[in-house]
């Protein structure tokens, strides 16, 4: 059980870095701040960009680690 669990949370740990790695990064400075709002203000899908999606994925896969995390915490006992 424990093999399992640890293989889970690597292969959870790599999927998390590439989902953040996929995300774009925030605009800095004033032009970054009018485009960004810009954005939110005309955009109409903005639930369904790419951003969104990945942001999701990563809020999801974050909490697969953290409980993995914790079951190991756990087993090790």
């Amino acid at each position: 059980m424990l093999l399992a669990v640890q293989i889970l949370h690597v292969i959870i740990a790599l999927v998390l870095i590439v989902v953040v790695l996929f995300q774009s990064g925030k605009s800095a400075g004033l032009s970054g701040s009018i485009a960004g709002g810009a954005d939110t203000f005309f955009g109409k899908n903005k639930g369904r960009t790419i951003d969104a999606i990945l942001s999701k994925w990563t809020s999801v896969i974050a909490i697969l680690f953290l409980i993995t995390s914790i079951a190991l915490f756990f087993l090790n006992k």
